[in-house]
Order: structure tokens, then C-alpha cells, then sequence
């Protein structure tokens, strides 16, 4: 059934429900179609034979399979190829255009970090730390601390605040 000529109605893919024609065997499982479909390597599975046959020669050009097919009072694909046209290419930035780059990125940093710093509140969230220091004791050692130009340690007592062992009798 599979065959150069044969007429097909090819039943999957995009091109499902259209007319073509065989115009290649290239193995047991493929073929090459043309006609109301786009010219391609098709599986069989894809295609319905239908009853009539061309007489084409193999490996048809797109000219004969189209004159063929007026023959039939079918219509074939008419494809436009393409207009070739260059790739854009990029260009390369120069040293000032660069320069003034990282200048614009470092003023839209400043600015962001300003907000930032402005947002979180540090001076409203500072004065609170204060004042519940005050509330705990804590800024009298931290004074005596900045004064001895010692950090107080957290968790550990002051000489003065540790109590005195006294010493083993012997």
C-alpha cells in the first residue's frame, strides 16, 4: 500500500486532515510527503492510503507534486521562504559609558540604604533599648564599663557583686 505516488490523508500531527502525496520511502517506518501539507519526513502510522495514485517520479521536485495536483483539482502548500536578514550584533559599552553606570548604581544604592536605615527607625529603636536598660540597672554598669574602658560582661558578676569565700582553715 505504501508506495511513491500513493495519495494519503495524514491523520496526525498539524497538518491532520489533509491530502498529501508520497514522494520518498526513506526506510520501513518513514516517509517523505508533500502536498497540502508541508513537505517532511512523516511516519506511516500517520497516514491513511487512499485508492488513488500519481504516477511521479522518486524524489519529486515541489514544482511536479503541485502540478500534479491541479491535475486532481487539489490545491497545494504555497510557502514563502523567508527573508534572510543579519543577526544584530551588540556593542560593546565604552570606558565612560561605563564609569557613568556605576556611578548611577552607587547613587541608587545610597539612596536605597537611607531608606532602609530611616524605615527600621535605629534612633526610636535606640532610645527604647535606653530607656529599658535604665529600667534594668544596665546603664550604670555600662557607664562604669566606657569609664574603666572595660565592656561589662554579660552573665558574670562585678568583683563588687561576688561574695567573698573566706579562706580554708588549715
Amino acid at each position: 500500500m505504501i508506495e511513491i505516488g500513493r495519495l494519503c490523508l495524514k491523520i496526525a500531527g498539524r497538518d491532520a486532515g489533509l491530502k498529501c502525496i508520497i514522494v520518498d520511502v526513506l526506510d520501513d517506518k518513514f516517509v517523505l510527503i508533500d502536498g497540502e501539507t508541508r513537505r517532511r519526513k512523516c511516519n506511516i502510522l500517520h497516514l491513511e492510503p487512499l485508492k488513488d495514485t500519481i504516477k511521479i517520479k522518486k524524489k519529486a521536485s515541489h514544482e511536479d507534486v503541485k502540478k500534479e495536483f491541479e491535475k486532481l483539482g487539489l490545491k497545494s502548500r504555497e510557502t514563502k521562504p523567508k527573508q534572510k536578514t543579519e543577526k544584530p550584533r551588540k556593542k560593546r559599552k565604552t570606558s565612560e559609558q561605563l564609569r557613568t553606570q556605576k556611578e548611577e548604581k552607587k547613587k541608587l544604592m545610597d539612596i536605597f540604604k537611607k531608606k532602609k536605615e530611616d524605615t527600621t527607625g535605629s534612633k526610636v529603636k535606640e532610645k527604647e533599648r535606653s530607656g529599658l536598660e535604665e529600667k534594668a540597672g544596665l546603664v550604670e554598669e555600662k557607664k562604669e564599663a566606657k569609664i574603666k574602658g572595660n565592656r561589662p560582661k554579660k552573665g558574670k558578676k562585678k568583683d563588687s557583686e561576688k561574695e567573698t569565700k573566706p579562706a580554708k582553715e588549715q
